[in-house]
């Protein structure tokens, strides 16, 4: 894929050490892409990363599993966003636990790991531990991921309500990581219904999102301390992403901040219109100009026309013989006057392009 500055979505993000004066452990990055096939579709790749390990290895986990993946990711074509997911994840994995055991000080340490592919508007995630993906759409908010943790495991088995779930000992006890010995299989269930079965929710990897659409990607530092519907009622009261996510690290650090917050908020535009590329842009003002060219041409031809005519006309006015009258004979001057037109072409000036649409800044790169 061929990295751009500018990305086809909206994008906001935001990360916050919280109020317990934790060293944030929090990683993220969002990057956007050209593919080479189809010619000139536009990709945007996200990912949020949560430290697990003391002494500062947390940090250091998070950040590999970010670059690692996001550099895979960069160096695919985009053709198989799933299986280049796959590969990204058990290799930033494995790197994890060669940097482990060469240093006795991030022995133990490990990642989750987040991420959204979106392919002009199709829709590709993957998941290892408990951090979030969730949809936006309307007056509606569905998480689409499903967390890798005991209380998860006990909710699917009826031991635990989701409610119960939140304040359970083990709700911190997460069951799949980058980092362990064994290597992580990726989730890629994307839940629209909580009836789905797990290979119906594997089906929808690829959904096409629309209009308005908001995709929100956060670590657990979030969804610990504000609900599915308050994150909902937060967003959309903002006046845009970078308010929305404000509002929802403010909101989680009120209420305490126990941990690392991170967000990241994509938004498809309710009109998004693909940008004219420079090749339609050039056709674009040879049309314009050649149609400027050919009326002023034909101002011209009509200005040599009508010049030839009175020039015709003077010349008959000039060879007639003037009649005699009673005073005394008059010779008259007849002095033609050749009218040279100014031959002037209008001077042409391009019009400006046409508005293509707000330009999105890029979002930085693995920016804590």
């Amino acid at each position: 894929m061929i990295p751009t500055k500018r990305a086809h979505l909206l994008v906001a993000a935001l990360s916050h050490p919280g109020m317990k004066g934790k060293n944030n452990e929090d990683r993220y990055a969002v990057t956007s892409y050209l593919l080479e096939k189809p010619e000139g579709a536009r990709a945007v790749f996200a990912i949020v990363a949560d430290g697990i390990g003391g002494h500062r290895a947390g940090e250091v986990a998070a950040e590999m599993a970010v670059d690692y993946i996001t550099e895979n990711v960069a160096q695919s074509d985009g053709s198989h966003p799933l299986d280049t997911l796959k590969k990204a994840i058990q290799t930033a994995s494995q790197e994890i636990v060669a940097k482990a055991a060469s240093d006795e000080g991030k022995q133990g340490m490990g990642s989750t790991c987040a991420c959204a592919w979106i392919i002009e508007k199709k829709l590709y995630t993957a998941t290892v531990g408990d951090s979030r993906i969730y949809l936006l759409r309307g007056a509606t908010i569905r998480q689409l991921s499903t967390d890798h943790t005991w209380v998860q495991e006990a909710i699917e088995k009826g031991i635990l309500t989701p409610a119960q779930a939140r304040e359970h000992p083990n709700v911190h006890v997460i069951r799949r990581y980058l980092g362990s010995q064994v290597i992580p299989e990726p989730d890629f269930r994307l839940r629209l219904d909580p009836a789905d079965s797990n290979s119906r929710a594997e089906k929808h990897q690829g959904l096409e999102l629309k209009g308005g659409d908001i995709l929100l990607l956060c670590s657990d530092g979030l969804t610990d301390l504000v609900w599915d519907d308050e994150i909902l009622e937060q967003v959309r009261l903002a006046r845009n992403l970078d308010a929305a996510a404000k509002a929802l690290i403010d909101l989680a650090n009120e209420r305490g901040g126990h941990d690392n917050i991170t967000v990241v908020l994509m938004s498809v535009p309710p009109e998004a219109t693909r940008p004219r590329n420079a090749s339609s842009r050039k056709w674009w003002y040879w049309g314009i100009g050649g149609a400027v060219m050919f009326f002023a041409l034909l101002t011209l031809a009509l200005s040599i026309s009508l010049n030839a005519f009175i020039r015709s006309v003077n010349m008959k006015d000039a060879t007639k013989t003037p009649s005699p009258t009673p005073s005394a004979w008059v010779s008259p001057a007849a002095t033609s006057i050749e009218a040279t037109p100014t031959l002037a072409f209008p001077t042409f000036t391009p019009p400006p392009p046409p508005t293509q649409g707000p330009t999105y800044t890029p979002w930085p790169t693995n920016t804590p």
